[in-house]
């Protein structure tokens, strides 16, 4: 009964939301009905904004224009329009009334509606125009400022913009998120499973989940394509297990059974802590897996294998006449590494890592990795001269990888991917003074061995599936602790799959003090040894618990200090890889070996990965540059990208309703702490519904002749 007074509540507040918003259009029109413009030149770009604003609505949405304008003035606009001598007046008092009017004056985005609308105009006047639209794909320019609603929503339903609507203002209220896990297990209760289920596919689960699996999500991709947009797919069902539970199977599942041995030089943060193993604390916008057994991971991989199988292109390998892969061999899939194995491998690889970066600097001096230091063979050589002699020494030199440039790793990293690597007797360094041998990780017992070959068996099983498929999947970032071993194993696998394109992908979290050094180093990797490489870059997931757990733990803390800091990462970071592309593209080599998705909900950071697309000369077409944002969130920035011929992306999550209330719960979450994009989109939204009304479109059918680059 509470939750249908709530409803109600939401919905008259947003219909006397549409009341103010039109009494104040009636009010804008009746002043210029009454001569409020001051001068006949205003008034004539006035009128010609409204007609050309009626023509653009009439091309792109299939409506007739009110008639609201007098017959004399349709008479002398439309003589206006038709005769060449006067078709630029026109426009440039078009122009003008938009300059006075805009908050932000006579700047480009004015520019770029003025080149749309002549366009348009020319498109319309063409007689060929009709042929030539069916036989290319639309493309529109894009405004930059990203404030148009008409570009924003033009792929929804009117109800689907009211339901937008309506979570965007549940999400605006605190106490509603803060307890909002809660009051959907309470609402199950009161509804039951059939009203329940109805009631979240009309709000949270219909805006942000695409359907229950991979065949009832395919008319919502085919209108994400229609519309020049493509899928990242994730299925989206989670544990909803307790915080004792999550902290039992963690601990249990980090500390190897010959024990917790924290040798000397051990680092604290490679080490579980009870406090912190509930890996979900305060982390709101990244899904969380917590290790049970090896039969979980087997059904993990299987789960990761379908999404391969929605996201590719049947008819590539048997022609048919309609395709059924669900993406239509567009589309991409995430995956996460503690999904598909024992945590405690990786923060004991992870740990290897960084403990042979401190061997590397106590050898040679300086900081960062060993691609960093450019030292040879002979250099090493030299630094072991005393011991050169000791046949072990002389072995661990032999398996040191290098090239003419210098040395890229100490150990044979390739072993690890290749399924047959003992992680035990693989991380042994030679102590420079006594030339004896001494681990860099602690003995780890046969069984948990075997454990971590079955990880990787399931990654390369996943990687060779989506090589076959032509699918690229992306490896999703996770705390710190785990990613130096995410990050080395999923470099190898870039270069056991990438000769020929990038198929996998690597996450970097750019609130993170060494994102620019680790992807620049990652990009010299893949320079000197020649793969494809791919790289996802988010701002992050984890940056309160990061904080918290460095501080409880005595280590540094590894996040930027502040929220600009972190834009000045993001955006070094991606003016380096575009740095590295035009290199390429100068030297005639192949673009493609770079390739970046910019994934944020930041429309500064959009516009200024699509303002340093411009200055060095690449092109949407050039493919090496995509934009990705979830599902529910921002379409203000995701649709405008793909309508002028972007490559934009929208994360996918799917499954069944009650399986994926903890991701809903998450997204209430994250909205909660966006409210200034909240409010945009808000506003736009409301713009959208505004303008639908009036113009009688309340039931408008979507319908896109976009083709996703």
């Amino acid at each position: 009964m509470y939750i249908c007074i709530f409803f109600c509540k939401l919905l008259l507040d947003l219909v006397m939301a549409l009341l103010r918003s039109l009494s104040a259009q009636r009010t804008t029109i009746n002043l210029v009905k009454s001569g409020s413009c001051s001068s006949p030149t205003a008034a004539a770009a006035v009128a010609a904004q409204r007609t050309h604003h009626h023509h653009h609505q009439r091309r792109n949405l299939h409506v007739a224009p009110p008639s609201s304008l007098s017959p004399n003035l349709k008479h002398h606009l439309h003589h206006h329009l038709h005769l060449n001598r006067h078709h630029q007046l026109i426009w440039s008092l078009l122009i003008q009334q938009r300059s006075l009017h805009s908050p932000s004056g006579p700047n480009q985005q004015v520019a770029d509606v003025s080149t749309l609308g002549r366009k348009q105009y020319q498109a319309s006047s063409s007689p060929s125009s009709s042929s030539s639209s069916s036989s290319s794909p639309q493309r529109d320019p894009l405004d930059v400022s990203f404030n148009d609603p008409i570009a924003a929503f033009k792929s929804k339903t009117t109800w689907e913009l009211v339901r937008a609507y309506l979570v965007y203002m549940i999400c605006s209220s605190e106490k509603l998120v803060e307890h909002n896990m809660t009051l959907m297990k309470w609402s199950k209760q009161i509804l039951g499973q059939r009203l329940f289920t109805a009631l979240m596919k009309a709000t949270f689960y219909g805006h942000f989940v695409a359907g229950e699996d991979q065949i009832k999500i395919i008319p919502t991709l085919e209108r994400l394509r229609s519309f020049g947009v493509k899928p990242i797919l994730d299925y989206s069902v989670e544990e909803d297990i307790t915080q004792e539970e999550a902290e039992k199977r963690e601990v249990e599942s980090s500390v190897s059974s010959a024990g917790d041995n924290k040798e000397e030089g051990a680092m604290p943060q490679y080490h579980v802590d009870k406090s912190f193993a509930d890996r979900r604390y305060k982390v709101s916008s990244a899904r969380t897996y917590f290790y049970l057994n090896e039969a979980t991971c087997e059904r993990n991989m299987e789960t990761f294998i379908k999404c391969l199988e929605a996201v590719s292109d049947d008819d590539a390998k048997v022609p048919r006449a309609v395709a059924t892969g669900a993406t239509f061999g567009t589309g991409i899939t995430a995956i996460k590494l503690t999904a598909l194995g024992r945590p405690q491998l990786l923060l004991q690889l992870s740990e290897v890592i960084m403990r042979t970066r401190k061997y590397m600097e106590d050898l040679v001096g300086g900081q960062g990795n060993v691609l960093t230091h450019h030292k040879t063979i002979k250099d090493l050589e030299k630094y072991y001269a005393s011991v050169g002699d000791n046949k072990d020494v002389q072995e661990f030199l032999k398996n040191v990888t290098s090239d003419k440039e210098g040395i890229l790793h100490l150990f044979p990293w390739s072993g690890i991917v290749d399924e047959n690597s003992q992680l035990s007797d693989t991380f042994r360094v030679p102590d420079p003074q006594t030339g004896q041998m001494r681990r860099l990780i602690s003995q780890i017992p046969p069984k948990e061995e075997e454990m971590f070959r079955n990880m990787i068996r399931r990654l390369n099983t996943i990687v060779k599936t989506a090589a076959e498929l032509d699918v690229r999947i992306m490896i999703d970032a996770e705390q710190t602790y785990f990613q130096p071993a995410i990050s080395r194993i999923t470099l190898e696998m870039m270069r056991k799959y990438n000769k020929d394109k990038a198929i996998v992908f690597n996450t970097y979290q750019c609130y993170l003090r060494e994102s620019f050094r680790e992807v620049g180093t990652d990009l010299e990797q893949a320079k000197r040894q020649n793969f494809y490489f791919g790289a996802k870059l988010v701002r992050g997931a984890y940056m309160e618990q990061e904080r918290a757990r460095a501080q409880a733990l005595g280590y540094p803390d590894p996040v930027n200090p502040d929220y600009e800091a972190t834009t000045d990462m993001y955006h070094r970071t991606l003016s380096e890889c575009l740095r590295r592309i035009k290199l390429m593209k100068d030297c005639g080599d192949d673009a493609r070996k770079i390739g970046i998705m910019v994934a944020s909900h930041n429309e500064d950071t959009v516009r200024f990965a699509i303002q340093q697309m411009k200055e060095i000369g690449i092109s949407p077409e050039d493919k090496v540059i995509c934009f990705g944002q979830l599902l529910g969130m921002c379409d203000y920035i995701t649709f405008p990208l793909g309508q002028a011929g972007y490559s934009a992306y929208k994360y996918i999550p799917y499954g069944p309703v009650e399986e994926v209330l903890p991701y809903l719960s998450r997204r209430a979450q994250e909205n909660k702490g966006v409210l200034k994009k909240i409010q945009k989109e808000k506003r736009l939204l409301m713009a959208e519904i505004r303008r639908r009304l009036i113009r009688g479109q309340l039931f408008y059918k979507p319908k896109g002749n976009y083709v996703p680059i």
